[in-house]
C-alpha cells in the first residue's frame, strides 16, 4: 500500500476506514504550492514540468496542485474539450458521467457535470458510484454522444482517472481520441466554463441498473445445473461491484455467497486490502482464507471499477491456487463455444500480448478470432467494426473478459456470471474449473505465461523506458531460450520481419511502441510501456504438448522453469 499522503478537496470529507479524512491540501493552494517548492524540490518539479496528459483512453494521475497532477482544472480542461467537440457535432448531445469509490471521484464528477451543463450540454449523473460497465451500457441505453467514468481502476489510493467512451458504448478509438488530445492541448485553463445550468444535470434512478441486471443474466446464465450448490465466495476489494455482483448472482440462483465483510464497504483508501488490483495475488488473501473456512468451490475477486476480476479455485491437490487472465479466459471461451451454436458469422477476440492459445482454440472449433493491440477499447471497437459479425467472447491477458455485446468494455460483473456457472455445472459433473482448464490444454496445447512490471517513475523514468525498448530494437536476441527467433513484430513501423525468409510484412493494426519476438516453437516475449502507468511490461508465453492430467504436474514444472529463464535474460 503507497504511503503517499492522499489529497482532498478543502471543506469535503472522503470516505475511509473512519468516513473522516483529514484534510490535507485544498488544490491550488498557493501555500501548498509554495511549501512544495520549499521543502520537496522532486515532488514540485513532477507536478509542475508538464500537463498531465490525456492519452489515447484518458486521463490517470496523482491527484494534487500542479498541472501534472489531477484536480478540478486538469479534468476541467478534458470536459471542457468534450464540450466544444460535442457542440460543434450536434446542438443537441447528452453524456453520462460515472465514479468509482477514489476519494473526490464524488466531487469531481459534479464538477464535470457542472461543465457540460455550462457548456449546453445535458448530464445524466448516477447518484452515487457505480461500475464501470454500467456507464458503458447505460450510453448507448440513453443514447448518450458521450460517457465519463472517473476512475483509476486498480492504482494506488493517491490516484485518480477520466476515461472516455463515446456514442457506441466503447472507449474512444482514432481519430476520436486524437481529436480529443488536439482540443485540449488548445485550451487554456481560463476558458474552462464552470458556470452549471442545473436544469441540463439529471440525476438517474435505479432504472439503468436493473435493466443491466437482467441483460447480465439473460447474456451469461447458459450453464446447467443446480446452482444452490456452489459455494461462492466474494470480494470488491472495497470497490464498486459491492451490490451490483451479489444482486446478480442471487437473481441467477446462487444463494451460496459469503462475502469479505471488511471488504465490500467503497473505501478509496483501500483500508483493508493488501492490494485493489485482482493481477496482485495478495488481493484475494483475505478471501482464500473465509473460502477455507466455508470450503468455497469459487473466490471472486474485483478491482475498484469492477471492469478486470480474479478468481481462485481448487487445483489438483485441493489448495486455492490463483487463476490469471490468460487461463481464465481460454477457460470461459472454450465453456461459451461448446454452449454455442457456432456460425460462419461469429468471432472470438483477444490481443497481441495475450495467450496464442485463443488462436488455437479458434483454430480447432473453426471460428474466426481477431486479435488486436493492448487495451480494451480495441476489442469493444472490433463489435463496432464487423457489424455483420457476432461477437461471442473475447479477453486480455490483464484479467479483462466481455461476453456478449451489451457492454463494449471489459465486464466483471457479468464475467463473474459466467465464471459460476462454469463452476456450478462442472461441479454437479464431478469435475472442477482446474480440471476443466487441463483438459483445454490436453485439446489445445499447453500454454504458459508471465508477466513482469518494471516501475520507472518520473521524467528520468519515461527516459530509461525508451532506452530499453529502443535497444531491443537495435539489438534484438537472437533465440528464447535455445530456440531460434523466427519473427520480430515492431509495432512502431508496423513491420513484422520473417529472420528465416528475409520476407517483410505490415502489421494492420495502429502503431505503438512495442516489440515481440516469437520463436520457431512459439514461444513469446513482448515488451511495451504501460499506457497507464510509469512502468515497463514484459509478456513471456511459452509452451508444450500435453498428452493426459498425469503429465501436467511435470509439464507445469518444466514451463515455469522456461518462464523463469526468460525472465532472466531479458531483465538482467
Amino acid at each position: 500500500m503507497s504511503k503517499k499522503p492522499i489529497i482532498v478537496f478543502e471543506g469535503i470529507e472522503g470516505s475511509g476506514k473512519s468516513h473522516h479524512i483529514k484534510i490535507v491540501s485544498r488544490y491550488l493552494d498557493k501555500n501548498k504550492v509554495k511549501y512544495l517548492k520549499k521543502n520537496d524540490s522532486e515532488e514540485f518539479q513532477d507536478s509542475f514540468y508538464k500537463d498531465l496528459e490525456f492519452g489515447t483512453g484518458g486521463m490517470r494521475g496523482i491527484m494534487g496542485v500542479g498541472p501534472n497532477r489531477v484536480n478540478k482544472y486538469t479534468f476541467g480542461r478534458n470536459t471542457q474539450a468534450i464540450s466544444n467537440i460535442l457542440n460543434t457535432l450536434s446542438k443537441d448531445s447528452s453524456v453520462v458521467i460515472g465514479h468509482d469509490c477514489r476519494n473526490n471521484s464524488r466531487e469531481l464528477s459534479m464538477i464535470v457535470a457542472d461543465i457540460f451543463s455550462a457548456n449546453n450540454i445535458r448530464a445524466y449523473i448516477f447518484d452515487s458510484l457505480r461500475p464501470t460497465p454500467l456507464i458503458s451500457y447505460a450510453v448507448r441505453k440513453l443514447n448518450c454522444k458521450c460517457g465519463i467514468v472517473l476512475t483509476a481502476s486498480h492504482n494506488p489510493p493517491e490516484y485518480n482517472g477520466y476515461k472516455v467512451y463515446w456514442s457506441d458504448g466503447g472507449q474512444i478509438v482514432p481519430p476520436i481520441d486524437k481529436n480529443i488530445i488536439t482540443e485540449i492541448s488548445d485550451i487554456d485553463y481560463s476558458e474552462i466554463n464552470f458556470n452549471s445550468n442545473p436544469k441540463l444535470i439529471e440525476l438517474l434512478d435505479n432504472k439503468i441498473e436493473n435493466s443491466f441486471v437482467n441483460d447480465s443474466i439473460n447474456t451469461a446464465k447458459i450453464g446447467d445445473s443446480d446452482r444452490k450448490n456452489l459455494k461462492i465466495v466474494f470480494t470488491a476489494l472495497h470497490g464498486t461491484s459491492h451490490i451490483l455482483i451479489p444482486e446478480i448472482l442471487n437473481k441467477a440462483g446462487y444463494s451460496n455467497i459469503f462475502c469479505v465483510d471488511s471488504q465490500m464497504n467503497p473505501d478509496g483508501n483501500f483500508s483493508n486490502v493488501n492490494s485493489s488490483n485482482p493481477e496482485d495475488p495478495a488481493s484475494l488473501n483475505e478471501a482464500i482464507e473465509l473460502a477455507k473456512v466455508h470450503d468455497a468451490d469459487l473466490v471472486i475477486g474485483t478491482d475498484p471499477d469492477a471492469d478486470r476480476f480474479g478468481i481462485a479455485v481448487k487445483n489438483l491437490s485441493g489448495d486455492y491456487e490463483l487463476i490469471n487472465g490468460n487461463q481464465s479466459m481460454c477457460v470461459m471461451t472454450d465453456y461459451i463455444l461448446s454452449k454455442s451454436k457456432i456460425e460462419k458469422n461469429s468471432f472470438i477476440a483477444s490481443t497481441v500480448v495475450s495467450t496464442p492459445m485463443m488462436s488455437k482454440i479458434a483454430s480447432i472449433n473453426n471460428i474466426k478470432i481477431e486479435l488486436s493491440l493492448t487495451g480494451f477499447k480495441w476489442i469493444g471497437k472490433m463489435i463496432n467494426d464487423y457489424k455483420d459479425l457476432k461477437f461471442l467472447g473475447g479477453g486480455e491477458e490483464s484479467f479483462g473478459y466481455l461476453i456478449g455485446d451489451f457492454v463494449r468494455d471489459k465486464d466483471a460483473l457479468t464475467s463473474s456470471l459466467l465464471v459460476s456457472e462454469i463452476c456450478s455445472e462442472l461441479k454437479a459433473n464431478g469435475s472442477s474449473f482446474y480440471e476443466r482448464m487441463i483438459d483445454c490444454y490436453i485439446k489445445y496445447g499447453f500454454f504458459k505465461e508471465k508477466l513482469y512490471t518494471l516501475k520507472k517513475e518520473g521524467k528520468k523514468g519515461a527516459q530509461e523506458i525508451k532506452n530499453i525498448i529502443s535497444s531491443l530494437k537495435s539489438n534484438p536476441p537472437e533465440k528464447l531460450l535455445n530456440d531460434k527467433i523466427l519473427f520480430i513484430e515492431d509495432y512502431e513501423s508496423s513491420i513484422k520481419i520473417n529472420l528465416e525468409t528475409g520476407e517483410e510484412s505490415e502489421i494492420n493494426l495502429p502503431k505503438t511502441n512495442m516489440i515481440i519476438f516469437e520463436s520457431q516453437n512459439g514461444y513469446k516475449v513482448a515488451v511495451r510501456p504501460s499506457g497507464t502507468e510509469p512502468k515497463i511490461k514484459y509478456y513471456f508465453s511459452v509452451n508444450c504438448s500435453l498428452k493426459n492430467k498425469s503429465e501436467f504436474l511435470q509439464k507445469n514444472k518444466l514451463l515455469d522453469e522456461k518462464l523463469s529463464q526468460l525472465l532472466i535474460d531479458f531483465t538482467n
